[in-house]
């Protein structure tokens, strides 16, 4: 019986990794509507982060972007960090980062736009 479960635990972890949903979060900051997405479900190694950037609902092309994710250090693991430079591409602001390991990583999001502030977005995404 325990095998079993074992598989069928072993199966539905499988399944949820497989069938993970792409990374979407949307909000506001200063005035300016603010989407990270992804086209793939984030996986540990290599993945693509796309950054949209909006105010007043005309596409924001021309701010200058930068993605920080971190994991704080940890009993047994050192502080993890990688920093990105958003480069434009179609319209929207592109990313690639690798994560290193699997578990919550914080991010900074910065944007600088044509009047010199610069807008910082925080959150966090699971691997």
């Amino acid at each position: 019986m325990k095998n079993i479960f074992k598989l069928f635990a072993g199966l539905l972890v499988a399944f949820n990794l497989v069938h993970a949903d792409p990374l979407l979060q949307e909000g506001s900051k200063d005035g300016y509507d603010v989407k990270l997405s992804s086209e793939k479900s984030l996986v540990m190694g290599s993945n693509e982060i796309i950054i949209e950037l909006a105010k007043d609902g005309a596409k924001l092309s021309n701010a200058k972007v930068k993605i920080k994710f971190f994991m704080p250090e940890m009993p047994g693991m050192p502080y993890m960090e990688s920093e990105i430079k958003g480069k434009i591409v179609d319209g929207k602001f592109k990313a690639s980062v690798n994560f290193a390991m699997g578990g919550t990583w914080q991010y900074q999001l910065k944007f600088k736009t044509e009047d010199g502030k610069v807008h910082t977005v925080r959150g966090s995404v699971n691997i």
